[in-house]
């Protein structure tokens, strides 16, 4: 069986990137056998997610690559430029592309290694292979849409997969059910429902915001935006604050003892999470100043509230509902219930699960790279699952071009690190 030099899992922006990186480095003579499987039949960036007049929330200049290197061919400036469209995004005057407009850019990047990417394969199983009582391989194991299984041998693994949705707790009883569904399939479930009349909304983040307003701007739709918060806080993008999404800022956290780095993660954490952009705020105000306006109270802000248990009936799904300042409880039925609750990033240990007893706690490096056993001698790499030792960046567009360029050097190593290096006190920091 062919051995590929590295196998990437998923092939979603971060990977997307590596690509590029990877591709950058043949030409200049470094050739690297590099292949990709992506689960969806093909590139796709939160599809479910592209609403109208929904935008970045970051700059184009954070593209793929500009950061490590600006004179790329895959740059954003220069997909605009293949398009014919450069001098019209010059006259916007604007750092923020639509959310559309930089997928489409994304798939014009991916568009270029279609030779390089497996689609519609679902990676399931990561397997050691042995010789002379070493791992010296890794055997990845997918299964394709009819349902055969690939299988492919690899020196190096980088483990791309995204979040998986968070589902609380108090939904658990409910998740299949085509009525309540997450944020991230929201066009695609929304369309499904039987002219929905009443919809509930949980979460106060970026997601919860656009499709509030999205709701808003379909007829007939009364929508119940539950939130624990008493107030939409919008994200922190002031200059000094957004240096915690450049490269040295990630030494900062990483070299920071355990404790300290949830301190930093608690500290800026709303620059990311629960924190809608100002814009999107204060139309959500101007809905509901409206209502006051005119005395048709068609949506409801139920702030300091949580859900505490539902339950599925004929005639929709219940929510009961409690007062955070009161404690009083109510039940109320919707037509469907959206989950902006945000994402769990574990997925990496299930898919790991086979060569776990090589990788002391999932302790990842510096360079996103986990530490293995002396015995173990495949790399593995992480992206968008070390925010713990990483920061705040970790999961966000901000950092793929740097972390790549990282991943890359540590390649051209073509060692795993072992337990037994000079940071080995490193291993159960996380």
């Amino acid at each position: 069986m062919h051995i590929h030099d590295l196998i990437g899992i998923g092939f979603g922006p971060s990977n997307i990137a590596l690509a590029i990186a990877l591709d950058e480095q043949r030409q200049s003579g470094q050739a690297r056998d590099a292949f990709f499987i992506e689960r969806q039949p093909c590139f796709a960036w939160h599809p479910h997610m592209l609403l109208e007049n929904a935008h970045m929330q970051i700059s184009f200049l954070k593209d793929l690559v500009t950061p490590r290197n600006p004179g790329s061919r895959f740059s954003f400036l220069n997909y605009l430029h293949s398009k014919g469209r450069l001098q019209d995004f010059i006259n916007l005057q604007t750092f923020f592309p639509s959310r559309h407009e930089f997928n489409d850019y994304l798939s014009w990047t991916a568009s270029h290694f279609e030779h390089q990417c497996a689609y519609g394969e679902d990676v399931f199983e990561v397997l050691p292979e042995t010789d002379n009582d070493e791992v010296a391989y890794l055997r990845v194991r997918s299964r394709d849409e009819s349902g055969a299984v690939q299988e492919r041998l690899t020196r190096s693994l980088v483990v791309s997969v995204g979040g998986a949705p968070n589902v609380p707790e108090c939904f658990a009883g409910l998740k299949d059910d085509p009525r309540v569904f997450h944020s991230s399939h929201y066009l695609r479930e929304l369309a499904k429902q039987d002219a929905p009349k009443r919809i509930a909304v949980i979460g106060a983040g970026q997601s919860a915001a656009e499709i509030f307003l999205d709701l808003h701007g379909r007829e007939g739709i009364q929508v119940d935006l539950i939130s624990r918060a008493w107030a939409f806080k919008p994200s922190d993008d002031s200059p000094f604050v957004n240096e915690i999404f450049n490269p040295e800022y990630t030494d900062y956290v990483f070299n920071n003892p355990t404790g300290q780095r949830e301190a930093l993660l608690q500290e800026y954490k709303s620059t990311n999470y629960s924190a809608p952009d100002l814009a999107l705020i204060q139309e959500i105000y101007d809905v509901f100043y409206q209502q006051k306006v005119t005395g048709q109270a068609r949506h409801r802000f139920r702030r300091r509230h949580e859900v505490i248990g539902s339950q599925a009936g004929p005639e929709g799904v219940e929510l009961n509902v409690r007062d955070l300042e009161t404690g009083h409880t109510d039940i109320t039925r919707y037509d469907a219930v959206v989950l902006a609750t945000g994402y769990v990033r574990d997925t990496h240990k299930q898919l790991l699960a086979p060569v776990a007893d090589y990788l002391p706690d999932f302790a990842v490096n510096r360079h996103y790279q986990l530490y293995t056993k002396p015995e173990f001698k495949p790399a593995i790499f992480l992206q968008g699952s070390c925010e713990p030792t990483h920061g705040l960046s970790d999961t966000l567009l901000s950092i793929l071009a740097a972390r790549t360029s990282e991943i890359c050097d540590a390649l051209n190593q073509t060692t795993a690190l072992s337990t037994s290096s000079p940071c080995k006190q490193e291993v159960t920091a996380p």
